[in-house]
């Protein structure tokens, strides 16, 4: 009786084997082969783009992995403001293939982020690819917008802040102008002087009187080797370089890059901790000098590096017995604010820069009422 049951037993075994084996074979060719768009790029920034140089094209590229075969069936952006143009011929693999997308700057002011959507034939294939960029309207009033003269040129603001720098990659910022003199601009006659950490250059082969143009800005702290505020003067003008230049006055904020970390590395990393972020110094005479003590410590298990210590005023003064903290290990930074010729509410700030991954930056703020 066990004899039969055994063989029972492995008879059942068998036949499942065996079904297993056909459903592995068999399932492949039941599946049906979808093609997939590898692109060159999905995203595309057109830049900064003035109202009146109209209609700008972008090109998306794209190249079919699969075997299957496939075409375009349908692009669909998602406002009127885009436009776009493909062909429907049937694709193989390896084959590529391209989308034209154009943007009319008339439509929209400031950043813009347009998404179309891409649908193909046969295998249900839908993705997405992105047009970005920044459109600036036509002024109403010239003398309004552009109010700050330096030479011929307008410009809307006295001086050209960057905004936040990081030492990863340069970072580019267009600046606009307008053309109050008599002669054209020509991109070829545009010279520079500038540091060798920025760099400058003229968009439009050609901005004529009373038209608008746009200088091209690159900021590279690496270069740089700087933390914090800082500032630069370069000079430009258009023809021989014994001419006269106009100055232009570059703001920037640099900061260190830190990659991202996990939560598991956050107790391998150097950290810093400040015993007192907020020093309260309550009424105060301007004839006295005002000194006060907070301790900084590594809490982290990495040597944490004080880069730099940065103030908003020469009238505080950090002093440090140093610029290294091992893991664990604490000190004092005195800070010594001076009043005088100062009254009423008054708040300083102080900012250490520091190879803390997790928090690089951290401001002291010191507040008083000055009698």
């Amino acid at each position: 009786m066990a004899f039969f049951l055994l063989f029972a037993v492995m008879k059942f075994l068998l036949l499942l084997f065996g079904y297993c084996v056909f459903l592995s074979f068999s399932s492949p060719a039941q599946s049906p082969s979808v093609p997939k768009l590898i692109w060159k790029v999905d995203r595309i920034n057109l830049g900064t783009l003035l109202e009146e140089e109209g209609i700008r094209t972008a090109e998306f590229e794209f190249t079919v992995t699969q075997s299957a075969p496939f075409h375009l069936v349908q692009v669909s952006p998602e406002c009127g403001c885009t436009a776009v143009s493909f062909s429907k011929d049937t694709l193989a693999l390896g084959q590529s293939g391209s989308i034209k997308v154009s943007f009319d700057p008339s439509s929209s002011a400031g950043y813009f982020s347009k998404l179309i959507l891409v649908q193909g034939g046969g295998t249900h294939v839908q993705d997405s690819i992105y047009l970005e960029g920044i459109s600036i309207p036509y002024p109403t009033d010239l003398e309004q917008n552009y109010p700050v003269k330096i030479g011929s040129l307008g410009f809307r603001m006295k001086k050209i802040s960057m905004g936040d720098v990081f030492d990863n990659e340069p970072k580019v910022k267009y600046l606009e102008f307008f053309n109050h003199g008599t002669n054209a601009l020509e991109k070829q006659a545009f010279n520079a002087l500038t540091p060798d950490y920025i760099q400058i250059q003229q968009i439009q082969d050609l901005v004529r009187p009373q038209e608008r143009g746009l200088l091209k800005i690159s900021y590279d702290a690496k270069l740089r080797q700087e933390l914090g505020a800082v500032s630069d003067k370069i000079w430009i003008n258009w023809g021989k370089e014994e001419e006269e230049k106009l100055e232009l006055e570059i703001l920037a904020d640099l900061f260190d890059y830190f990659s991202p970390i996990s939560k598991d590395q956050l107790d391998e990393v150097p950290q810093l901790m400040i015993s007192q972020k907020i020093i309260d110094l309550g009424e105060i005479s301007s004839n006295t000098v005002q000194r006060k003590a907070v301790t900084l410590t590594n809490i982290g298990k990495e040597p944490l590096e004080i880069r730099k210590v940065q103030r908003n005023c020469t009238c505080l003064v950090p002093e440090l017995p140093k610029n290294m903290l091992l893991p664990g290990e604490k000190m004092e930074m005195t800070l010594e604010f001076d009043p005088v010729g100062r009254k009423g509410i008054d708040q300083r700030n102080l900012y250490i820069f520091t190879n803390d991954p997790v928090n690089p930056v951290q401001s002291i703020v010191i507040k008083s009422k000055i009698e």
